[in-house]
């Protein structure tokens, strides 16, 4: 039976599951025992695509029982007129609210049949028409009846052009922004009417003396007014405020019970205050009382009734406070604050369904869109729009949100705002309320008033569902993206009149903030900001935090110049602007980097990937070396051949070098982990062009002459590698079975000189030099030698210096067994069984001695040579290799090739007093940090600590000084770390 219901002869088949349908179809006269009237059948189409069939079928019924003899015009029109049949199915199917107003006002359906009233003095007149008998106003109970049911004729108007699409699909669609803007001009008619009303009974001979004006807050100040809202007023007056304030008291009583509420609330004091105010008194509030939320709210009035002189007067108040109220202090986070005020009064039992206040809501987008615009609006009037979705269009085009953030908010609000109408319309009341999520027949009649339709395995309200958490989950994610974006606290905090210099302020402005040359700064900013781009505009809002921020470095000039070289090198980059713009983060930490560093900039316009880690300190510093070598080799090893090995290589080293130093000057690395990640690095990019230039030799000999293993020498093999740093070496090769030495020599020096001549082509980046000159005999002996050359060379004639040397060898590329076997071979010879004795001793004495006389720059102060200078790294690393020399055969914990490492041993064997080890690991890390930072901040490598300038200060703020501190207590601090560190040297390497 059930099936048979819904045959081709059922109203089922049109959608209908009242029971009642089938009897008010044949009382319609659209129904036969056949089944539908042929003449019905559009009408029948129709209702079955409304939000719900049986509401609009019963309100039909309902107005043909109450209007026969207009029944028949109506069926007509259904018939013949689609615009009028979509409007008329679209509301009945959709809102009982305004099923019953055309029940109760028979007739009041042709106003669905053509285009009538669409704006403002339409509206008024047809109202003011409405309340007037023989050309006077009327007034009382007659008035308000009057006025509730033109509001209500013309409101059926806007609900049928925004409704009609849905049926009758040919119908044009309204925009939301335009139903919204329709229902704002609707209810500021409704006040021009009340307040006509309103004066008629307060005072029928006239105001006299006495003004008074109204002004939309809100919704309503902001054109995007729901179906039913409450609209938000302020009341100004002058003259009478007593007469005014009846004015005001009895408007809102006469347009509170025909229309829709009338709030006075957000007015000063609140409920609490006066409900009329002169300007004066309003301007003297606003001034000394008003809190940051009512500026807040300020951003939306609007003057819409009344005087309109007196409501001009008062925008004109407003807006100069309205748009420097983002100087007030703390207001980021007020606004903040006020917003997780508002979510925690949602109850948790609702905050899910909470379509206007809960998270993801209406609120977080609104939220959002004003205090971005209270922020960046003070310097771009194209941002002052009291409208939302215009507002959030300005913020996207004009580069202060992301276009596809901006266009996806867009649409998740207006998802939202039209789920929101849909709801209100049903019955015509007040809710922000979503339906239960397991309410399925309300899910159902809600997706389907908002144009969704059935697909094959899933329901309109399913659907509906499906896109409410999407949209809510995104609104969420954009919101806590923007409105806790770091960078608008600092965009805050910059004054009005900063933002708004002419080119002399500018230049006083910026000499204060303690740039050399602020004409200079002016040609950068001026290149950085000139024309109309989305890039200019985005410019235009960093820069006056940026130009703060760099002012706090050491270079503010430099940093200025680096930046514009950055922005200009990475203008085509897409994300570029964007990062800095939504990532507070990156803005602060880049100007810090810029400000104090040239090796940065020069590195960051040829890995910009490093910059988006900036505002993620996990992601600076969250890679091991042992990862990122992984990595590099494992991406050279994909690359076609040797060139582009190379190259892989080369990009990735800088890379990490950048991120590196980085995460170094931002204070996220120590001294050592910087080394170890240097050194890392380094060893990766050997490996791999090694291995690539192997497998070029190879492929053009058909074979492998012979094994290769490179021996890391210096600070490489000690793994205490600095960003200048060279690679020491030594390269071993064994021939392959059936090889000849020779021609295993030749086949390895070729792959060697290979490597050492790609890896130190010329290049932009810090240096790629593979130094080989530590090898027996010097640059006079063979590049490569055979393991057993190399045992023979060392039995007999290898000198103490060769033995120091080996003292921090260690195997790091090539073949992993014969780099083991090169270091069994010379750990006799490094340490050497006994002990280095005591004729061997002096002459290491001699040979420190002759470094310190010989090598030290001429006029170079010993006491800031980081190298050779007194209590430098040379001085520490001689005294550890000496005791190495002397007792590594007896205490296994000095057989390492790092330095810090040996430091420790010696004092955990008894060997040196712990002060004095510590006193040489304290001046060894400092001299190795400043020999870091002097790099950095100079982009080349230099030994010398900087004794004055800007270099110093960088230097000095590197290694923790603050802007307040004097950079000479730096060097102080220098000297005297390394005097007490080189009267420890005196006394272990030369005395003991």
């Amino acid at each position: 039976m059930a099936e048979q219901s819904r045959g081709a002869g059922s109203p089922a088949r049109y959608g209908f599951t009242d029971d009642r349908a089938e009897e008010h179809l044949r009382a319609a006269g659209w129904w036969t025992d056949t089944g539908p009237a042929r003449e019905a059948l559009d009408i029948l189409v129709a209702l079955s695509r409304s939000a719900d069939p049986d509401l609009a079928l019963r309100s039909l019924d309902r107005i043909r029982e109450t209007d026969e003899q207009g029944w028949p015009a109506l069926t007509a029109a259904l018939r013949d007129n689609r615009t009028l049949r979509g409007r008329l199915v679209g509301v009945l199917g959709t809102s009982s609210a305004l099923g019953d107003f055309l029940v109760g006002h028979p007739g009041e359906w042709t106003r669905l049949a053509a285009d009538k009233c669409t704006d403002a003095d339409c509206y008024a007149d047809t109202m003011l028409d409405a309340v007037r008998e023989d050309g006077e106003i009327r007034t009382g109970a007659p008035a308000e009846n009057a006025l509730r049911t033109a509001y209500r004729g013309l409101l059926l108007e806007i609900a049928g052009t925004d409704l009609g699409h849905l049926v009758e699909g040919k119908l044009d669609r309204p925009r939301y922004a335009d139903v919204a803007q329709q229902l704002t001009l609707l209810a500021e008619a409704a006040l021009v009417t009340g307040l006509e009303i309103a004066q008629a009974e307060q005072a029928p001979k006239g105001l006299g003396d006495t003004r008074l004006a109204v002004i939309a807050m809100g919704k309503c100040g902001g054109r995007e007014l729901n179906y039913v809202s409450d609209v938000d007023v302020i009341f100004v007056g002058e003259g009478d405020l007593q007469l005014a304030t009846r004015l005001a008291s009895t408007m809102m009583r006469i347009v509170g019970k025909a229309c829709f509420e009338v709030d006075a609330a957000l007015r000063p004091e609140g409920k609490q205050g006066a409900l009329v105010r002169t300007l004066e008194g309003h301007t003297a509030y606003y001034a000394k009382w008003a809190r940051t939320w009512e500026f807040q709210a300020l951003l939306k009035a609007r003057p819409v009734a009344g005087d309109a002189d007196l409501g001009n007067q008062y925008a004109e108040m407003v807006t100069s406070m309205v748009w420097s109220a983002a100087e007030r202090e703390n207001f980021v986070a007020d606004v903040q604050q006020m917003r997780r005020r508002v979510e925690g009064h949602v109850p948790s039992e609702l905050a899910e369904r909470e379509l206007k206040l809960g998270r993801g809501g209406l609120r977080d987008v609104e939220f959002a869109v004003q205090l971005l615009q209270l922020v960046h609006g003070r310097a771009d009037p194209n941002l002052r729009s009291p409208s939302t979705v215009e507002a959030l269009a300005a913020l996207g085009s004009g580069g202060y949100v992301g276009r596809s953030d901006a266009a996806e908010l867009e649409m998740s609000y207006e998802f939202l705002r039209t789920v929101e109408h849909r709801l209100q319309l049903r019955r015509l009341r007040r809710t922000h309320l979503f339906p239960d999520f397991n309410d399925s027949d309300e899910l159902r009649v809600l997706g389907r008033a908002i144009g969704i339709r059935p697909e094959m395995a899933r329901g309109e309200g399913e659907i509906l569902l499906v896109e409410f958490r999407r949209h809510n989950q995104r609104i969420r994610r954009l919101h806590e993206k923007l409105f806790y974006r770091p960078l608008l606290q600092s965009v805050a905090s910059v004054s009005t009149e900063d933002l708004r210099l002419t080119t002399k302020q500018a230049a006083q402005r910026l000499a204060a903030l303690g740039y050399a040359a602020p004409d200079g700064a002016l040609q950068h900013i001026r290149a950085l900001t000139s024309g109309v781009s989305r890039r200019a505009a985005i410019q235009k809002a960093l820069l006056p935090v940026l130009l703060d921020l760099l002012a706090d470095t050491p270079d503010p000039d430099g940093g200025l110049l680096a930046y514009r070289k950055v922005s200009e090198a990475l203008e085509e980059t897409p994300w570029y602007l964007r990062v800095l713009r939504d990532e507070g983060a990156v803005v602060e930490r880049l100007a810090s980097l810029l400000g104090t560093s040239k090796l940065v900039p020069d590195l960051l316009v040829r890995a910009p990937e490093v910059l988006q880690l900036l505002g993620d300190p996990a992601r600076l510093t969250g890679r091991t070396p042992a990862e990122v070598a992984k990595s590099l080799r494992a991406t050279v090893r994909r690359q076609p051949g040797l060139n582009a090995a190379v190259a892989a290589a080369r990009s990735l080293r800088r890379h990490e070098i950048l991120r590196v130093a980085a995460a170094d000057l931002l204070g996220l690395l120590d001294v050592r982990e910087v080394c170890e990640a240097l050194s890392s690095v380094w060893v990766a990019v050997l490996q791999s062009a090694l291995s690539a230039a192997i497998r070029k030799r190879c492929a053009e000999l058909g074979g492998e002459a012979a094994k290769i293993a490179v021996i890391g020498m210096g600070r490489l093999g000690g793994a205490e590698l600095g960003y200048g740093s060279d690679a020491d070496v030594l390269f071993v090769c064994e021939p392959a079975e059936g090889v000849s030495d020779g021609d295993a020599v030749r086949y390895a020096s070729s792959v060697a000189e290979t490597v050492r001549k790609m890896l130190g082509a010329p290049s932009a980046d810090p240096p790629l030099q593979v130094d080989a000159d530590l090898r027996p005999e010097g640059r006079g002996g063979p590049l490569v030698r055979t393991l057993d050359s190399y045992r023979a060379y060392y039995a007999r004639w290898g000198e103490v210096w060769e033995t120091q040397a080996l003292l921090r060898a260690r195997f790091v590329a090539g073949d992993a067994d014969l780099g083991e076997r090169f270091i069994e071979m010379i750990d006799p010879i490094r340490y050497p069984d006994g002990g280095l004795d005591a004729s061997r001793a002096r002459e290491v004495r001699r040979m420190k001695a002759r470094v310190d006389t010989e090598r030290m720059p001429r006029g170079a102060d010993p006491t800031l040579h980081t190298k050779l200078g007194r209590g430098g790294l040379a001085d520490v690393e001689w005294t550890v290799q000496l005791f190495q020399l002397r007792h590594a055969f007896e205490v296994p914990d000095l057989r390492t090739t790092s330095t810090p490492r040996a430091l420790a041993a010696l004092a955990e064997a008894g060997l040196a007093e712990p002060e004095d080890t510590a006193s040489l690991t304290e001046a060894w890390l400092l001299a190795t940090r400043v020999r870091n930072a002097a790099m950095l901040v100079r982009g080349k490598a230099v030994d010398q600590v900087p004794s004055s300038g800007r270099d110093l200060a960088a230097v000095a703020r590197i290694l923790g000084q603050s802007a307040d501190d004097d950079p000479g207590e730096f060097l102080d601090s220098y000297r005297r770390t390394t005097r007490r560190a080189h009267a420890v040297v005196e006394r272990l390497f030369y005395e003991a």
